[in-house]
């Protein structure tokens, strides 16, 4: 039987013709594959473990066989009172598999076990600030404790259902330390990841909870009469159409809207060409009559910081074609030489409309920046994670960790040189502070200018000040260390105190959105577009890199001997990220997780990050993990080197 399962549920939420897509294999699906994701869930399979210790005595339900999960879950709901992990329920051809089912004579109480935070000091977290509906970041949780609940109750109609969300508690302090060490990730001879319990766990690592339990049937309520009494359908009727298109493979009529960007059913053209259906380009081909080649050119949903795609969709403004400038209303309210968001929005536009490809710079508002700036320059990358066991004891869940960073200097001469690096991957250590230390020898010695590319360095930095203002513990150079965070960042929101160093770091992607577009990029600033985009513009990138310069006199590197960046194919160069071959194991680089350049592309670097502290790992498989993190992280900084020297070279 093709069950409606809770995960095809909270699919059909976000699009209900993506049921027709979902499990076959003949449909790309780029969630199967996203590294990102990938590292969350292996957070998920922890504290899914951890939260069975809070839970003594529960049955723990192991076989992935429904008719046989079923069988031993019914039998086990013959006692008055048990506690089953995994327990499977089945309504019609509704069928869930309940993390934690506590039954107490007839009360049930449905556990769903998330790896997500919560803050229970802020206020009511799953409210909308008017208090009327739910936080759009909450809405899957709920959806998926919804429909659990709506299935338990119907299996068992004369009991008292309660439901919960077990959440890690983010102001939880681990009670000891290395307790994430004892939840190691394994796979068995089928490749199914799950997690090996350490006999070392003992008393002292549960002695306080990391997880906290949090009831949800009001928001539940809440978020069925928002968002499903409108319907006409209701919430009942609405899982029966679904599991009725489900199980007879009938496709719902798509609608379009913004989340069609971030459809996992989405096919690249390398995979359409190796055979995959894509059901993005069914879709859209179904609604609006379009052809393969109507898909060759951006349109709506590629409009950078676009906040009103729903709007422009409804009103038939899809393709670039179809948008006039009073569309996009493109003033420039600040009288000065940098672009504002709508007018960066409406030169992609009108870019694509007369078919320019040529770069456009603002060279007076660069070169007043750039004159600005003190040599040597330093640009800076870091590379972080967030783990939910902490580390230590006293550490919360999910503070973040620095764990690599990446540092290559510029001279007034044009002297190009790979100056520094750091790296921990030592199991169960908390880096941060050395991490800082060793930050702080080398951009301690001079002046210069300091850059990174978005907000995420001033971030972690503004995080380890807090983490050293908190600590309480002896640390001798504490003063010293939050002075030179002061020096070189800007105080973030979550930090009472106010300070805007006087050698701040420049951010290179504001460098971007305010003086520098190329249609290359199709509307991104992540660095991993910019860069390629960049390269292709300029003849000065590609005459310099195209030779084995790169890790020898000329240019000194730490991890490469005279590497050869581009190759030049018909006028076009390779992008270097795509020289950087079997990366982490087996891990890619995906861009624009969770379509957030926050993340920077991260993903694959924390996965890999992730393997070295969680995973049993041959001596010679780490240090290769080791080795790509080092090469992937001087990348980075390199890469906005090369844009710093395209810029040079177009402003002379």
């Amino acid at each position: 039987m093709k069950y409606l399962t809770k995960s095809r549920f909270k699919l059909a939420t976000e699009c209900p013709t993506k049921l027709f897509y979902t499990g076959k294999k003949q449909y790309a699906n780029n969630s199967l594959n996203n590294p990102f994701l990938e590292a969350l869930a292996e957070g998920g399979f922890q504290v899914g473990e951890l939260a069975k210790y809070y839970y003594p005595n529960g049955h723990n339900i192991h076989t992935l066989n429904d008719k046989e999960a079923l069988n031993l879950t019914n039998q086990l709901l013959e006692q008055n009172d048990v506690t089953i992990f995994e327990a499977a329920i089945k309504f019609k051809n509704l069928f869930i598999r309940v993390d934690v089912l506590i039954k107490r004579g007839s009360s049930i109480r449905l556990i769903e076990v998330k790896s997500k935070s919560i803050d229970e000091r802020i206020g009511d977290s799953f409210l909308t600030q008017n208090g009327n509906g739910i936080l759009a970041k909450w809405k899957p949780y709920l959806y998926d404790v919804a429909f659990q609940r709506f299935v338990v109750r119907s299996s068992f109609p004369n009991s008292n259902v309660t439901s919960f969300l077990l959440l890690v508690d983010k102001n939880a302090k681990s009670p000891s330390d290395g307790i994430n060490q004892k939840f190691k990730i394994v796979e068995d001879k089928n490749h199914r990841k799950g997690i090996k319990v350490s006999s070392s766990l003992n008393q002292e690592d549960l002695s306080r909870n990391l997880l906290c339990e949090v009831p949800v049937d009001y928001y539940c309520n809440l978020l069925i009469s928002s968002e499903f009494n409108e319907n006409i359908f209701g919430l009942d009727n609405l899982i029966d159409r679904y599991s009725e298109s489900y199980s007879k493979d009938e496709k719902i009529k798509p609608q379009l809207k913004k989340e069609c960007r971030d459809c996992q059913f989405n096919a690249t053209q390398e995979e359409i060409n190796n055979g995959l259906l894509s059901g993005f380009h069914e879709c859209w081909k179904e609604v609006l009559g379009w052809e393969d080649k109507d898909f060759e050119k951006p349109n709506v949903l590629n409009i950078w910081d676009n906040r009103k795609k729903n709007k422009d969709i409804s009103e038939g403004r899809i393709k670039f074609s179809d948008f006039c400038e009073e569309d996009i209303n493109p003033r420039n309210t600040r009288g000065d030489m940098e672009l504002t968001r709508v007018e960066r929005q409406w030169l992609q536009i009108q870019k694509v409309q007369n078919n320019d490809q040529s770069v456009w710079l603002e060279k007076e508002g660069l070169t007043r920046e750039i004159n600005s700036w003190t040599f040597p320059l330093h640009f800076i990358d870091f590379e972080t994670s967030t783990v939910a066991i902490p580390f230590n004891k006293d550490r919360r869940p999910y503070e973040g960790i620095a764990f690599q960073y990446s540092h290559h200097t510029v001279d007034k001469s044009g002297f190009i040189e790979h100056k520094g690096e750091y790296i921990s991957c030592e199991q169960g250590v908390f880096p941060n502070y050395d991490f800082l230390r060793h930050l702080k020898k080398e951009l301690g010695n001079d002046n210069g200018t300091i850059f990174r590319y978005h907000n995420h360095e001033n971030t972690y930095l503004n995080l380890i000040y807090q983490q050293l203002q908190e600590d309480s513990n002896t640390i001798s150079d504490k003063e010293e260390l939050c002075d030179f965070i002061k020096q070189i960042t800007r105080s973030t929101g979550d930090i009472e105190e106010d300070w805007d160093g006087g050698r701040n770091m420049i951010d290179l992607w504001v460098m971007v959105k305010k003086y520098y577009y190329n249609p290359a990029t199709n509307g991104s600033n992540s660095l991993k577009d910019v860069l390629p985009a960049t390269i292709n513009s300029s003849d000065y990138l590609k005459n310099k890199y195209s030779k084995p310069i790169y890790g020898s006199s000329e240019m000194p590197s730490l991890n490469f001997t005279k590497k050869q960046w581009l190759e030049i194919q018909e006028g076009i160069a390779t992008n270097p990220y795509d020289r950087l071959t079997e990366m982490f194991d087996g891990a890619q680089v995906y861009d624009n997780l969770e379509n957030s350049e926050d993340i920077k592309d991260g993903g694959a670097a924390m996965i890999a990050y992730a393997k070295m502290q969680f995973e049993e790992l041959s001596d010679e498989n780490r240090k290769n993990l080791r080795n790509n993190l080092l090469r992937y992280c001087e990348l980075d900084t390199l890469a906005m080197v090369m844009i710093y020297e395209a810029w040079k070279d177009w402003l002379e």
